[in-house]
């Protein structure tokens, strides 16, 4: 599901950069049944399957390395924000475990998993959509993938408010015109009129990012 996604786009332009890097692992190369069975039913009955231990074990230890940082994507894990992002673009190795079915085995999240991660309170198919997610995220902060440094600093959820208006050409559209600010050069109550924007913004449609 993962592979169109990482070979388009941003993320091509980032692996011909040099910037990142890519390596999809497949679990049923680490199974040793003829069926390359990666789950099991749940121990205790209930719906649904859970990934095994053994191919997940031996999947992360053929990677990890002392540099390396773990990640289940889970709709358990904590809220995934602009800072969680920020501070694994940082990272030299990430190594991000996508969840199927009723999840993974227990064990393996305690005794392997650095960081359990959501991208949102609702349940996907699989883990995949939300390792993009997180992909997308991470590698955007990567110094030169966006082509120039100061890209993202005023980005929604960079500063705890959400972004400010934009505007482009033409001038007037649908009998609307941009706010006449916008046009007059003045960068410094420009500037002024950004924040006091984004600020309103954010109490209106996100009043919690202020009480953060």
């Amino acid at each position: 599901m993962i592979q169109g996604f990482l070979e388009n786009s941003m993320m091509k332009q980032a692996t011909q950069l040099g910037a990142v890097d890519f390596n999809l692992i497949q679990l049923r190369d680490f199974t040793t049944d003829k069926h390359q069975t990666t789950d099991d039913r749940p121990f205790g009955g209930g719906p649904g399957m859970v990934l095994k231990p053994e191919p997940l074990y031996k999947a992360i230890t053929s990677l990890k390395t002392e540099h390396s940082h773990v990640i289940f994507m889970t709709p358990q894990g904590q809220p995934f924000k602009q800072s969680i992002a920020q501070g694994l673009s940082t990272k030299d190795h990430l190594i991000i475990v996508c969840g199927h079915y009723e999840g993974i085995d227990q064990r393996i999240r305690d005794q392997l998993i650095d960081l359990e991660l959501s991208i949102g309170d609702y349940v996907l198919t699989n883990g995949a959509l939300s390792a993009a997610v997180l992909c997308d995220a991470i590698v955007r902060l990567i110094p030169g993938v966006l082509g120039g440094e100061g890209g993202t600093e005023l980005e929604s959820f960079t500063q705890p408010l959400l972004d400010f208006p934009q505007y482009t050409r033409p001038a007037e559209f649908m009998g609307e015109t941009v706010p006449d600010i916008l046009l007059s050069g003045d960068h410094a109550a420009i500037a002024q009129w950004r924040e006091t924007q984004a600020l309103l913004k954010t109490k209106s449609i996100r009043p919690d990012l202020l009480e953060e």
